[in-house]
């Protein structure tokens, strides 16, 4: 029995889909274990190029079961764009499954989104990608959500939607937007039920079947630790929990059953949306990462804010998540730097250092980075396909990452393509 769970250990964007996509050549179900379609994973492989924002990295194996968990919230007519994209690629989409205890996000969730981004002061905005997220998972933890189980019982559901309408049309209107079009609602429920119904499943006893048969499980999650509701840097951040210890629950496998948590970094840092990020450049260097890194955003198109690594937040992300290896991506981007910047420690207002935890969000918009600086390798790394192809000193900058953070590397991305990567 092996269950692998995938998290990011920075804002988000590390990364993780190319990782999962290869490890989901040997894994027998992939599952997602929370968020919606407000971020994505970009993925290379021998069908092309994709941007997933629902379906779990490990559609474009055949053999691997993929499931969108129960900690997930689903856009049906998102997800029916997603299904349509990969099918048009030529892409056997017969092993999607949705757990029917997963959140239904409803056009007025989007509706809502926006209308609450517009109301926030500039300098208090979350940069929300205004898909629902939030208000979806707001019904959920209030009790008021629907869920994607309830496609399956019309008669409930309808009940449920002409309970809720009086609610959410307060909440619309107090906002200055209108009553929400049930008829609308309706109509999306049912066009969600003729294309999912089959689909929606109970996956507690698929993740009971697949541990008995000791399969491999592959679970994956958006974002990363800094965009988590409690521990990233609040209020900017998701409305879900983007760490390994919420994998068990939004996947729903036992807690002991998970035998490795792999974190993904990029080699340098970068961010999308407000609030603070320590060693962000906003200067010729960060618009060369960004530019050679492609940094744009899957789901928004939006540049990236880039800088350089930061192992005070891989350090904190290691502890949190229980990290047992790292897999470093875009180590390539860094070829030709003549030196390259880590922060490992955070000098606070008051003088003191901070290399172990991370201050609250208010004092992270006002402390100073203490980097170290080491030298480039100023050569290309992309044809690299074992440890010792890289040039020593992209070696070093490696072990130091190590050293920084006391867990191993096992994987480095050298490129966006499947096998542009150094397995250790």
């Amino acid at each position: 029995m092996t269950v692998k769970v995938v998290v990011g250990t920075q804002y988000g964007d590390e990364g993780k889909g190319r990782i999962v996509d290869f490890l989901a050549k040997d894994a027998d179900m992939a599952v997602r274990f929370q968020g919606g379609d407000n971020a994505g994973h970009t993925v290379i492989n021998d069908f092309g190029q994709f941007a997933l924002h629902m379906i779990p990295s490990g559609i474009f194996n055949p053999q691997t079961v993929n499931v969108i968990g129960t900690g997930c919230v689903v856009n049906p007519l998102a997800l029916k764009a997603e299904m349509e994209m990969l099918e048009a690629s030529g892409i056997d989409i017969g092993n999607l499954y949705i757990s029917n205890r997963a959140q239904m996000l409803m056009p007025y969730h989007l509706e809502l989104d926006r209308l609450e981004e517009a109301q926030r002061d500039t300098g208090q905005k979350i940069g929300t990608t205004q898909r629902g997220i939030g208000p979806a998972y707001e019904d959920k933890t209030s009790r008021s959500g629907l869920r994607m189980g309830d496609l399956l019982h019309s008669v409930w559901l309808e009940e449920r939607l002409e309970n809720l309408a009086p609610r959410i049309s307060q909440r619309l209107t107090s906002l200055g937007g209108v009553a929400p079009d049930l008829g609308e609602c309706f109509a999306v429920c049912e066009e969600a039920r003729g294309f999912l119904a089959d689909r929606i499943v109970d996956t507690v006893p698929l993740m009971r079947a697949a541990l008995a048969q000791n399969q491999t499980i592959l679970v994956e999650g958006q974002l990363g630790i800094m965009r988590d509701l409690d521990y990233g840097v609040y209020p900017f951040v998701t409305s879900s929990h983007p760490s390994a210890p919420y994998a068990a629950v939004g996947a729903g496998v036992p807690l002991q059953a998970i035998t490795h948590i792999i974190g993904i970094t990029k080699a340098y840092a970068t961010s999308v949306g407000s609030g603070p990020f320590p060693t962000e450049l906003d200067d010729e260097t960060g618009a060369t990462l960004r530019n050679v890194g492609g940094e744009y955003g899957a789901t928004t198109g939006r540049p990236r804010r880039c800088g350089w690594l930061d192992v005070v937040t891989l350090r904190y992300a290691a502890f949190l998540n229980g990290v047992t290896e790292f897999a470093m991506t875009k180590l390539d981007v860094l070829d030709e730097f003549k030196t390259i910047k880590v922060c490992v420690g955070y000098r606070c207002p008051d003088g003191r250092v901070e290399r172990d935890s991370m201050p609250d969000t208010p004092l992270m918009e006002q402390i100073e980075p203490i980097y170290v600086e080491l030298p480039g390798w100023r050569e290309s790394t992309v044809q690299c396909r074992t440890w010792s192809d890289l040039p020593p000193t992209a070696q070093e900058f490696v072990h130091f990452v190590e050293q920084q953070t006391q867990v191993d590397i096992t994987y480095i991305g050298v490129g966006p393509a499947r096998d542009q990567l150094v397995v250790r």
